[in-house]
Order: structure tokens, then C-alpha cells, then sequence
């Protein structure tokens, strides 16, 4: 194992891969090594300690991309820490409220003892792909509703999980040691 986490996504129209990549810039300043890459890109995970998979939501599912990801890799996943994040809602319910997984994503959480899941507001602007986007934007419900802040702020609660507490090397793949304490 080489102690690189990665992070990767699905995104149609890119706005899921710009919060992966803040993500990935926030474990970086953190100190640990990251790559992040499209899910079709990744053609094993086995090179990584740990993973964090975001996907875009279209119509009460993850972008078809993270969901194939996955499933192709779900065995190798099981054996890493494993965080996921959705990028969808276009209104500021993200910011206001927890919102659960989608159906698909929830099922994936129990079967890959997944540590965390978030969603994050999506963002929907001009010259989105698919007729679906397009409607949804001549309807004037498109908008930028992501919270880089929010989205900062669990990529560092992520970083203090991989990170070592005290002393000694990488934390990646074990639990968290109490402070050393009086015997």
C-alpha cells in the first residue's frame, strides 16, 4: 500500500468533479497524497488506502459512472475506508438540511460499511448536456447551490480520520489510538 487516497466521481456536466477536486485539495493540505480521477478512469483500486466516491443525482439516482464504479470495484472497496458524497439538489435544502441517500447510494452504504455519506447542493447552469438539463433550466430552476464551505469542512473531518492522532506513521488503514493516558 503506498497511503494515497482517492477521490473520485461521476459527473455529466462537471460540477460533481469540482467538488471532488476541492475535496482532494483539502486532504492534500492535510499532508496526505490524493489522487482524484473520473470513475471511468480508475481501473483498480487496489493502489489505495482509502477512497471517497461522489456522484452527481439525476432523477433520484447517482450519475451512472459512480454507480458502475461501485459495483465493478465493491469487493476491493469492502477492504478500504470508504466515504461517499451526492451532488444534486438545486435549491439551498443542502445547506439548510441533512439530506438522506438516495435509495441506491443507501443500499451501497450498508454493503460497503461506508463511513460517511453527505449531499452537497448541485449546480445546474447554461449549456448543460441532455434535454432533460436543458428543460430544467429553461424553467428558471437552474443555479450554482454548492457550499464550497460545507463541502471544506467534510473533507476535513475525512482528513482527521486518515491522519495519525499522535505519533507513529500513517493512521489509514487503523483506528484511531486514545491519547496515551496514565496507567
Amino acid at each position: 500500500m503506498t497511503g494515497t487516497v482517492l477521490v473520485t466521481y461521476g459527473t455529466t456536466n462537471g460540477s460533481t468533479a469540482q467538488i471532488a477536486e476541492t475535496i482532494a485539495d483539502v486532504l492534500r493540505k492535510s499532508g496526505l497524497t490524493v489522487e482524484a480521477l473520473p470513475a471511468q478512469a480508475v481501473p483498480t483500486v487496489t493502489a489505495y488506502d482509502a477512497v471517497v466516491v461522489g456522484g452527481g443525482l439525476y432523477a433520484g439516482r447517482w450519475q451512472k459512472d459512480a454507480r458502475r464504479f461501485l459495483r465493478r470495484h465493491r469487493h476491493d472497496l469492502a477492504e478500504r475506508p470508504l466515504w461517499l458524497f451526492s451532488s444534486g439538489p438545486l435549491d439551498a435544502s443542502a445547506s439548510e438540511r441533512e439530506i438522506p441517500p438516495v435509495p441506491g447510494v443507501k443500499k451501497a452504504m450498508v454493503e460497503l460499511d461506508v463511513r460517511d455519506h453527505v449531499t452537497f447542493g448541485g449546480c445546474l447552469e447554461e449549456g448543460a448536456k441532455g434535454w432533460v438539463a436543458r428543460m430544467i433550466l429553461r424553467n428558471g430552476k437552474g443555479g450554482d447551490f454548492r457550499d464550497f464551505t460545507a463541502i471544506e469542512t467534510w473533507a476535513a473531518r475525512v482528513a482527521d480520520e486518515l491522519t495519525p492522532t499522535w505519533g507513529g506513521s500513517s493512521a489509514l488503514l487503523r483506528p484511531r489510538c486514545p491519547a496515551p493516558g496514565p496507567e
